[in-house]
């Protein structure tokens, strides 16, 4: 029996309109048709240089941003059905809310610096209506922080008296406090030292397995999508370059631009190091105004030919669980 995906994205696209005056002259187009789908209980991996759209993606999915265009299909601990959450009202959108969470990049700017942590990870109770009493919610609150690594008497701190690491935890508290069944976690480790990189991540892993999450993890540091993810989609400039499972995608990358990605991996040991050829990416990121009709990464790749220069390629699965957009591979 084939299992439904619990998310499944559909013709995703983000415009945002560049504006001369009163007019619109032209679009950015931050993500431009973009699949994905996600399992229940697994973590899917969104990599990519910065700029090809990924936060985007994430806080479309959470209609902080409106949805140029596309399908959000979720079946999630609510509904054995799939509902359309970018069709939804406001009103009708608000029950979906405890069950989509998002751990934003910035721990710094994410949370409130006016009030305390306790009003902080309460907001959202307050808003849906969980927990009888005030005493109730604090208590929540008090296991809460417990289970991320603080102590229950930091609830009264404002977010200034902590470290970066702790404000993260913070900010995952408040995530989780509601009971989610899907997660997006925006580079939630990104701004942080790298000694509290990986406390933080065996926390999201922790819990992960304790409520029975489900995640969108978006990253660039490929060392932490590797440890954490079960697949990998690879993004660039607006689309979807490739998706497999993490040991396939490092043990076998298909597309130039991932192979380019995996290759800029830096190696600490050097009796570690590849003797082979890496394959570098040169250049930069092209302009996501406006792009080419074409290959979007055609003006950097080392293996294009003329087709790549004249149409789109679509995204093809090539073997099981594999897919990759290119024409090398058609």
């Amino acid at each position: 029996m084939k299992v439904s995906p619990m998310v499944e994205i559909k013709n995703l696209k983000k415009w945002f309109p560049i504006k001369s005056g009163f007019r619109s002259r032209s679009n950015l187009k931050a993500v431009d048709g973009v699949d994905l789908h996600i399992y229940r209980g697994e973590t899917l991996g969104l990599v990519g240089e910065s700029g090809c759209g990924k936060t985007t993606i994430g806080r479309t999915l959470i209609k902080i941003y409106q949805p140029t265009d596309g399908e959000f299909l979720y079946r999630g601990g609510s509904t054995d059905n799939n509902v359309d959450i970018f069709s939804l009202s406001e009103s009708k959108m608000r029950p979906f809310r405890k069950e989509i969470q998002m751990v934003f990049q910035d721990p710094y700017a994410s949370l409130n610096p006016r009030i305390t942590v306790h009003d902080i990870i309460a907001e959202g109770l307050r808003v849906h209506s969980v927990g009888r009493s005030k005493q109730e919610r604090k208590s929540m609150i008090a296991e809460i922080l417990e289970k991320v690594g603080l102590r229950p008497e930091y609830m009264y701190r404002y977010p200034h008296e902590f470290s970066g690491g702790q404000r993260q935890r913070i900010g995952i508290a408040r995530s989780m406090i509601l009971n989610p069944a899907l997660v997006i976690c925006d580079e939630p480790v990104s701004a942080l030292d790298v000694s509290v990189q990986a406390q933080v991540i065996n926390l999201l892993e922790d819990l992960k397995h304790e409520f029975k999450l489900t995640y969108l993890f978006i990253a660039h540091d490929l060392a932490v999508v590797k440890h954490i993810c079960d697949r990998i989609s690879v993004m660039y400039l607006g689309k979807i370059v490739e998706t497999a499972e993490t040991d396939q995608l490092f043990n076998d990358a298909l597309h130039p631009y991932s192979r380019g990605l995996l290759s800029s991996i830096p190696v600490p040991n050097p009796h570690m190091r590849k003797t082979g050829k890496r394959e570098i990416v040169k250049g930069d990121i092209p302009s996501p105004v406006d792009p080419p009709e074409t290959c979007r990464f055609v003006k950097r790749c080392p293996r294009a030919f003329d087709r790549c220069w004249k149409e789109s390629p679509s995204l093809k699965q090539v073997s099981d669980g594999h897919f990759v957009s290119c024409f090398l591979y058609d």
